[in-house]
């Protein structure tokens, strides 16, 4: 009680500030902004190595990559978009309303909230930040406890670069985030697994707060038979085993011809001995951090090889002080009973299956969950406009993995169980903004002859 009490003062105060500037600036914004990205760029040494300490192991390359250059991507993006976003929009009016005018009035939302995961704790923190604040909002975070170091230190740094009425942190552990959760936002944006997602809009609910949902799912890389094997079983490694498999949009199995499934097995295997030369104890492989999460995975993998899946580890287990490194790990035509094809696995098992053709895996994909990622590799224009039209997923990328989520003028966001709502460059900003419709009455006009009583002529006339 405590702590909720302790928590909605710091939103009352978040408030009250929004209150005297409800419609910061261009320059407030771009401002605030470039504190954020100065945040990041100036402690950018010190976020890799508490990333490394809250994970056991992450190579500094990845960390970089998908934490801090793709942050400062979405700052700049948007620093250099933000008047654009924040110019009205005129709406089209119908001549019988002729001459006055019509526009959409961008309007910030308030406070954000912001409940952040621990597979990319300053990534999926800031990111959704950059957004709120170039939307003119303020913004409240709650990291993940799973990633302690990283929390101390992205709280220590906001409370240097920012007030605290524009933007906190707020450490805790579950019960802390279940009490931030519950918070009158204005908008709340949460990044997890589906079953605590349900549970945050469940409470959200109650305050009726709206909510982004960003929740994963079982992304399917579909590779049919025109596809380059060693090309896509490069592509879906990169994207597999970034960070042990513990990103949103990896790919979670393979769907291919049965007749191919051999070969690419083999591909899989070359690429993962390209990448990773010295196997699990490469630096640019990463550990699976947390007791539970390993747990998990480990009897998701024992399930499967106790029903008689055949299991092709790509390197050995490698204990650490904090952490373990968990293999690559092939589990082939697994069945839908199976764990490992009824959960999302976020982890570096990968189930490859084989299927009779193309269209079999097309018929899979559009009668499963949507997901929030989808890939396919063919060059077929025709085999690519079915599967834009017969399935759904949060977003799609051809002949590749993961760089749908790296371009800030794609909208990210998941659909049905993969999510609701979407973010990132303009996409973002209309997240965190309300759209204000505005009509402005011309000082002559002919709605009076409208006013009752009703000329029957001017009804027909008007065709109503």
């Amino acid at each position: 009680m405590a702590d909720a009490r302790a928590l909605l003062a710091r939103l009352e105060r978040q408030r009250h500030a929004f209150t005297a500037e409800p419609y910061p600036s261009a320059a407030t914004r771009r401002d605030r902004l470039k504190r954020l990205a100065t945040m990041t760029r100036q402690h950018r040494d010190e976020i890799v190595r508490a990333i490394r300490q809250d994970v056991g192991h992450r190579a500094e390359a990845e960390t970089r990559l998908a934490e801090i250059a793709t942050l400062l991507q979405a700052v700049r993006h948007a620093r250099r978009r933000l008047k654009r976003w924040m110019r009205p929009r005129r709406a089209a009016l119908p001549w019988r309303l002729a001459p006055a005018r019509a526009r959409v009035h961008r309007q910030p939302l308030g406070v954000v909230g912001i409940i952040a995961p621990a597979n990319y704790p300053w990534q999926l923190a800031l990111l959704p930040a950059v957004d709120a604040l170039a939307a003119g909002n303020r913004v409240m975070i709650k990291p993940s406890e799973h990633a302690p170091t990283t929390a101390a230190l992205m709280a220590q740094l906001a409370a240097r670069y920012f007030a605290p009425e524009e933007l906190e942190v707020v450490e805790g552990d579950a019960d802390v985030g279940r009490a931030f959760a519950a918070l009158p936002f204005d908008h709340l944006l949460f990044t997890g697994p589906t079953s605590i997602g349900r549970d945050v809009a469940a409470v959200a609910a109650k305050r009726l707060t709206p909510v982004t949902l960003e929740l994963g799912g079982k992304a399917p890389a579909i590779v049919a038979d025109d596809a380059d094997l060693a090309h896509a079983a490069r592509r879906i490694a990169v994207g597999k085993w970034l960070n042990a498999g513990r990103t949103c949009i990896a790919p979670d199995h393979v769907l291919i011809d049965a007749a191919r499934l051999p070969a690419f097995i083999e591909a899989l295997r070359e690429a993962v001995a390209a990448f990773y030369p010295r196997g699990t104890a490469s630096d640019d492989y990463s550990a699976v951090p947390g007791e539970a999460a390993r747990g998990r995975l480990e009897a998701m993998l024992a399930e499967a090889r106790d029903h008689g899946c055949r299991v092709i580890e790509l390197g050995e287990r490698v204990e650490l002080t904090r952490g373990v490194k968990l293999p690559p790990t092939l589990v082939v035509d697994p069945t839908a009973n199976l764990s490992i094809m009824r959960e999302e696995i976020f982890g570096p098992w990968l189930p490859v299956i084989g299927l009779v053709d193309f269209e079999a895996a097309l018929a899979r994909v559009a009668e499963g969950p949507r997901p929030l990622a989808l890939y396919a590799f063919t060059d077929d224009p025709t085999r690519r406009r079915r599967l834009l039209e017969e399935t759904r997923s949060g977003g799609v990328t051809f002949n590749d993995t993961l760089w749908q989520g790296a371009v800030p003028d794609l909208p990210f966001g998941g659909v049905g169980e993969s999510g609701m709502g979407a973010y990132h460059g303009e996409a973002g900003f209309l997240r965190f903004s309300h759209q204000r419709s505005v009509f402005v009455q011309a000082r002559r006009s002919a709605v009076g002859l409208l006013n009752p009583p009703h000329r029957q002529w001017l009804i027909r006339l008007l065709g109503l």
